[in-house]
C-alpha cells in the first residue's frame, strides 16, 4: 500500500475506491458508501488497513456534507456528484471509531505518531460527525 500524506484519500486503496465510486452508477453511490463504513464499523476481529482505508475516506466524504465538515478538494476524492449521504452521519462516526478500537492495522501503523497529524484528521473527521444538540 502507498500512503503519500495522512488525508483521507492520500493512499493508494482509498484513492482506488473513489475510482470505484465515481465509476459506480449514481443510484449505487450512496450504497457503496454505506457498504464501506459497515464493514469496518461491523469489524469485531483485526481491522485490515485497507477495509479501514475505505471507510476513512467514505467518512470523509459524509462530513463534508456535514456542517463544519472540509469540502473534497483532493485530486483522489471522488469527482463525480454523490447523492446527500448525511443519514450515514452515525455510521460514519462509528466506523471511524472502530478504526481508532484495537485490533487495528491502520491503529498499529500510526501507533509511532500517537497524537500525530493521521489522528488529528481522524479525530476532525469524527467532530464533524458527532451530532448537534
Amino acid at each position: 500500500m502507498g500512503t503519500w500524506d495522512v488525508g483521507p484519500f492520500d493512499n493508494d486503496t482509498a484513492a482506488d475506491w473513489c475510482g470505484g465510486l465515481d465509476d459506480a452508477e449514481p443510484k449505487e453511490r450512496a450504497e457503496k458508501v454505506r457498504a464501506a463504513l459497515a464493514e469496518t464499523a461491523e469489524t469485531v476481529d483485526y481491522l485490515d488497513s485497507d477495509v479501514a482505508d475505505e471507510a476513512i475516506a467514505a467518512a470523509a466524504l459524509v462530513a463534508a456534507q456535514c456542517p463544519g465538515g472540509a469540502p473534497v478538494d483532493s485530486a483522489y476524492g471522488p469527482d463525480e456528484p454523490l447523492p446527500d449521504l448525511t443519514a450515514l452521519r452515525g455510521l460514519a462516526l462509528q466506523a471511524l471509531d472502530r478504526v481508532l478500537t484495537e485490533p487495528s492495522e491502520p491503529l498499529e501503523l500510526w501507533e509511532e505518531t500517537d497524537e500525530g497529524p493521521w489522528h488529528t484528521e481522524i479525530n476532525r473527521l469524527r467532530e464533524v460527525l458527532m451530532p448537534r444538540p
